[in-house]
């Protein structure tokens, strides 16, 4: 028999939740022809990837819907990567991401799909009660999609021509559903406690509420979208605009308001969850850049003003080396690593043939996310305005170890990933140069 390749599984999915989103969402449309019209402004710069990159978001609402999410997108060559409790900033879930891991895998196609779980525990005993009644009555996942994917596991792979059905059942755990699995009261109950509360457990399944292209000039496509009358959130999330750009920085349209039914009413209600977000990528930092780009970030003032955020980010930001080389002194960046001119004749350090230039760094990409902005992002598009963006109750003792347990495959670290791409470059170089670097 033949299998499909999970990047080419990937890949196809990827394209029909595009196809899928648009038509639900025409604005996502538009946000995909202005990325397309700014990054058009960059000649030069490789399209076959920034064409397809897209991260899309589902929310969760029982363990065993996460665990069987994790099998579906191991078919598709996605792994989980990374926690992120969004409990701290007043969102009531935990998260990991599914993406590719490897370098080919992320240039085939690097889609990746933020997923967050709801935790219960942070809800009044009545209310925890009442959503883990109404979930447990739920199954998102079509029988085909279980089917298929247990076939896949014992055969190791998916029959290519199974991939097509494959596909089509997929897409239908991330399609919208206009009518609420619960009665208006309980629904208000719900979004009462917390409006993602309701975005998770008041439907037949987690629709996915955004699809984020991946864009090379955020600050224009924030321009972009007040020209183009699609209203963009306030500010812009993640570090400040830099020559050299850092981790991850995210800005979205606001959520729309949709009409939803009640079963035996004729009123309709509203809800609001899904919107269009765009993303700018920056350089992976190591675990000693990262906690340098929180401590500076803790100081920053609140505002709602981007134009007044984005001054008080890069006043906070000046102690932060805005080169590469200096990033790369400092131990603050992964890099890869290419020869830009002829190879000594004898041994040098790594730094040394840095700082002479005979050897070109280029930034390893940052392929994951940040709790405090996928926090902002989603406070921003569910009514939040008015919510505390911190001192809201923990996790009550969730922590990675826990969450990676409900998980039947392993979750990896985002660090390692990032520093396994900059050693594997810097063996290449050491092939080509003959001697090994210190």
């Amino acid at each position: 028999m033949t299998f499909i390749s999970k990047d080419e599984l990937r890949a196809r999915f990827c394209t029909a939740l595009s196809v899928m989103y648009r038509t639900e969402v025409p604005l996502y449309g538009d946000l995909i022809e202005l990325v397309d019209d700014v990054n058009a402004t960059f000649p030069g710069t490789p399209e076959d990837r920034l064409k397809v990159e897209r991260h899309g978001a589902i929310r969760l609402g029982k363990p065993d819907e996460l665990q069987m999410i994790a099998r579906l997108f191991a078919q598709m060559g996605m792994e989980p990567v990374g926690y992120y409790v969004l409990a701290p900033s007043g969102v009531p879930v935990h998260s990991t991401a599914f993406r590719p891991t490897t370098e080919e895998a992320l240039a085939y196609n690097p889609f990746r799909v933020f997923t967050s779980l709801l935790l219960p525990e942070l809800l009044p005993p009545a209310l925890r009660a009442e959503v883990e009644a109404t979930l447990a009555k739920r199954d998102i996942f079509h029988i085909r999609v279980r089917e298929i994917v247990a076939q896949a596991e014992v055969e190791g792979g998916v029959r290519l021509e199974d991939a097509d059905e494959l596909v089509e059942r997929a897409l239908e755990t991330f399609k919208w559903h206009d009518t609420a699995a619960v009665p208006r009261d309980v629904y208000a109950r719900m979004h009462a406690a917390h409006p993602l509360v309701a975005d998770i457990a008041a439907f037949k399944g987690p629709h996915i509420n955004h699809l984020t292209p991946r864009v090379l000039d955020i600050d224009a496509a924030q321009a972009g979208m007040s020209a183009r009358g699609i209203t963009p959130k306030q500010i812009i999330e993640g570090p400040p605009k830099r020559a050299c750009e850092i981790l991850l920085r995210q800005t979205s349209f606001q959520a729309l308001t949709e009409r939803i039914k009640f079963a035996g009413e004729a009123s309709a209600g509203s809800h609001r969850a899904r919107f269009g977000e765009i993303e700018q990528r920056g350089c992976a930092l190591t675990k000693k850049g990262h906690n340098l780009y929180l401590q500076l970030l803790a100081t920053v003032p609140p505002s709602i003003n981007n134009e007044e955020h984005q001054a008080n980010l890069a006043a906070a930001f000046k102690s932060f080396p805005d080169s590469y080389e200096e990033m790369f002194a400092q131990g603050l960046g992964y890099f890869e690593f290419s020869l830009a001119g002829s190879a000594p004749t004898s041994p040098q350090t790594l730094e040394q043939l840095v700082a002479s230039g005979t050897v070109k760094l280029s930034p390893v990409t940052y392929e994951d996310f940040l709790p405090a902005s996928a926090a902002g992002i989603f406070q921003s598009n569910l009514d939040e305005h008015n919510r505390s963006r911190g001192g809201s109750p923990s996790a009550q003792g969730w922590t990675r170890e826990k969450f990676a347990a409900l998980l039947p495959v392993d979750m990896r670290d985002s660090f390692e990933l990032h520093e396994g791409i900059q050693k594997r470059s810097l063996e290449a170089l050491e092939a080509k140069l003959g001697f090994k670097l210190e």
